[in-house]
């Protein structure tokens, strides 16, 4: 008595997951990928490169305390309104400081040449 071999059902039919079932539970939960890669030449380190790789949601991300991308202005235009404000100021300061060290030029050559009249 035989029976016929039969082939696996593809993955995600009987209970398995899908492609989105996956992505949608890594995103969830996230996943840290570490590795580092070392170079040596008798026994001198001369190159190391730290690789560290996150994925996950944004919400978990921001649940883990990770929002680089918020503060930095070629990813967000928050930022980068933020910055070009900062920078405006900046701009402001320096011309009022510098305006500030003209007048106050002129104020003290009139006082001295007030001075030179009233001796």
């Amino acid at each position: 008595m035989t029976t016929a071999s039969r082939l696996p059902e593809p993955y995600g039919r009987d209970g398995g997951a899908n492609l989105a079932d996956i992505l949608e539970r890594v995103l969830d939960k996230g996943v840290v990928i570490a590795g580092d890669i070392r170079i040596n030449l008798l026994d001198i380190e001369l190159l190391t490169i730290k690789l560290r790789l996150i994925v996950a949601s944004v919400d978990k991300a921001k649940e883990m305390g990770i929002d680089w991308w918020e503060e930095d202005p070629a990813l967000s235009s928050r930022a980068r309104r933020e910055e070009l404000a900062r920078r405006d100021d900046t701009a402001r300061h320096e011309e009022l400081a510098r305006e500030n060290a003209e007048l106050r030029a002129r104020l003290a050559a009139l006082e001295a040449g007030r001075t030179r009249e009233e001796s």
